[in-house]
């Protein structure tokens, strides 16, 4: 049987993040229940990936666009032409035989997307019933004015978006084989968003409080007893939310 084709950026890879202290954000990640994964020497920075077996975030000790949407495409040198055909500009592109190929570019509304040649690490090992203490990974969500455009950016890159949403706040989401997407209003939250769900969630808030994890304010509507917002120290914001949301 045939296998069906990849869109045009591949397979995803990682969420990737910008650190100025790397042990920090992995000691921040592995208290949450994350775990590391064995990575490969591609990147001459300091590069760890975490995981809680669905969501994998790559974490660059390196100033750069955060976060990061990273793809996979064997031979991506031969596929500019067709970004180009889907009107794509790149904002970089790091293509030779001696260099680990790579092109970047720019959603609509500023969201970073990489595309690299290969993987950089191994997937680890974890059961469906490992997950971390904020729960199920459910989607990065990100910040975006126009709905419309991004529905419409994002579609030939082979995501699917659903009907809008109007809870817990208004949402587009969008799915695919491997990352789910969302896009929420500025109003709601100015930052880009990694939101988990658990049936359980007020216990497992209970839990991160008590182990001193650091909480920004919620997004506007969003109650505080049954859903937390927490800040990495790389500045990336997690929320939590009822499953019953």
């Amino acid at each position: 049987m045939p296998h069906r084709p990849l869109p045009p950026p591949g397979r995803f890879h990682e969420v990737s993040l910008a650190t100025d202290d790397i042990r920090a954000s992995v000691e921040f990640y592995e208290r949450l229940g994350f775990s590391q994964t064995a990575t490969t020497d591609t990147y001459a920075h300091p590069y760890g990936v975490l995981t809680d077996g669905r969501l994998y975030l790559g974490l660059h000790q390196r100033r750069a666009a955060s976060p990061t949407l990273t793809f996979v495409r064997p031979g991506v040198a031969a596929s500019l032409a067709e970004f180009a055909a889907l009107g794509i500009e790149l904002t970089m592109c790091r293509t030779g035989e001696e260099v680990f190929n790579e092109i970047g570019f720019e959603g609509p509304h500023g969201e970073s997307v990489r595309v690299i040649e290969a993987r950089t690490y191994s997937p680890a090992v974890r059961t469906p019933r490992e997950v971390s203490l904020c729960g199920d990974f459910a989607q990065l969500s990100l910040p975006a004015t126009d709905f419309d455009a991004a529905r419409s950016f994002w579609e030939p890159l082979g995501f699917v978006a659903t009907d809008e949403a109007g809870t817990p706040y208004v949402h587009l989401p969008l799915t695919s084989d491997a990352l789910e997407l969302a896009f929420h209003r500025p109003r709601t939250f100015e930052a880009p968003l990694l939101v988990f769900r658990a049936a359980d969630m007020p216990e497992r808030i209970e839990r991160l409080r008590a182990l001193g994890v650091a909480e920004e304010a919620l997004p506007r509507g969003i109650a505080r007893d049954a859903h937390a917002l927490l800040a990495s120290p790389e500045g990336t914001q997690l929320l939590l939310l009822s499953e019953s949301e």
